[in-house]
């Protein structure tokens, strides 16, 4: 086999969340010893840990383990990028997608890393203000560009699941720095962030 995807997660930690979520699955009522659930609270583990992963993670190393010299100092813009957090209030999901766009001062970053700094921050405890910011800041740190700007847009189970129950709305947070800051340069930003250009 050519490639392997491998996971890997700290027994420890994997063990003494598992016994956690088996107490918490008692305290609900359930009965975590029967068939449905007996290896539940090791799912559950497992995917906390794949959940915020990003905390081993440094948003600005990766982006520059792929920075190259160019003299360019036009928009560079990665939208549509999926997006999938944990409110830190509940830790329920928010869903949604981020706009990212920096314009360079010197310095371009491979455009995957614009869209793993997104998966860096979001795969955290959350508030989609703060994840916003931080991609924003990420970018301004490593590669000093003449601005930076991110949109993102969110639907949270949070309010879906519970307290109001509304269905249908979406949060949008936005952060913009240096040139972004200039009305011009900003609504040419929100316009082709806007538009179907597939």
């Amino acid at each position: 086999m050519a490639y392997t995807k491998l996971e890997s997660y700290d027994e420890q930690v994997t063990e003494a969340l598992a016994g956690h979520y088996k107490s918490a699955l008692g305290l609900l009522g359930e009965n975590p010893d029967r068939e449905g659930l007996l290896k539940t609270p090791d799912r559950l583990a497992k995917a906390m840990q794949y959940l915020t992963q990003g905390y081993q993670m440094d948003a600005v190393e990766i982006l520059n383990s792929a920075k190259f010299h160019e003299p360019i100092s036009e928009m560079v813009i990665v939208k549509d990028i999926e997006l999938y957090s944990l409110c830190e209030h509940h830790l329920l999901p928010f869903i949604g997608k981020a706009h990212v766009a920096y314009i360079p001062n010197g310095w371009i970053t491979g455009l995957s890393k614009i869209a793993r700094v997104v998966d860096v921050f979001s795969h955290r405890l959350q508030v989609q203000e703060r994840l916003t910011v931080q991609i924003l800041e990420a970018i301004k740190e490593a590669l000093n560009p003449l601005g930076v700007a991110v949109v993102i847009e969110a639907k949270h189970l949070c309010m879906m699941m519970r307290g109001v129950a509304k269905q249908n709305s979406y949060t949008t947070t936005s952060s913009f720095d240096g040139e972004f800051a200039n009305d011009r340069t900003r609504s040419e930003f929100m316009k082709l962030i806007s538009a179907n250009l597939h």
